[in-house]
């Protein structure tokens, strides 16, 4: 009996410390650009909000619309904008991180069929302390960058 309920409190524990974790990860407006017929990829952005004391990393993405998921950003190299493929992403600790074109996204690589605005596409973040969020982000038409 003091077995079982030795379990069931530490199971108790373990699951209010999970959730709690759980809610320290949080996206905002999530979205994939929409892009022409034929095009091999498109990207996925959103706010990434950290409600905890630590800082956390998103170190891998998936999506159930392509077979690859990239975590990128857009750098400028001799005046030119280009994108490059980065290991992490930090979300600071109660802060957030902002996922936007132009900047820091994930780009979706693979696309077999055209996306289009009203399509949603299931997201899966994880991030360097085992929390996986998972979100369901809608297409969206996105205004060409402008510099």
């Amino acid at each position: 009996m003091l077995k079982s309920l030795f379990l069931t409190a530490a199971a108790s524990a373990l699951l209010m410390t999970t959730s709690a974790y759980a809610e320290a990860i949080n996206a905002d407006a999530p979205f994939v650009r929409e892009v022409p017929p034929g095009s091999p990829a498109t990207a996925a952005f959103m706010t990434l909000h950290n409600a905890s004391d630590a800082p956390v990393r998103l170190v891998e993405a998936g999506n159930d619309l392509t077979p690859h998921t990239e975590l990128h950003n857009h750098v400028v190299i001799e005046g030119v904008m280009q994108m490059r493929q980065v290991e992490h992403i930090e979300v600071p600790a109660n802060g957030n991180v902002a996922l936007a074109p132009g900047g820091l996204h994930l780009m979706l690589i693979g696309l077999e069929s055209t996306v289009r605005e009203g399509d949603e596409v299931a997201l899966t973040l994880t991030f360097d302390n085992g929390e996986t969020l998972e979100l369901t982000a809608p297409v969206q038409p996105v205004m060409p960058m402008s510099h």
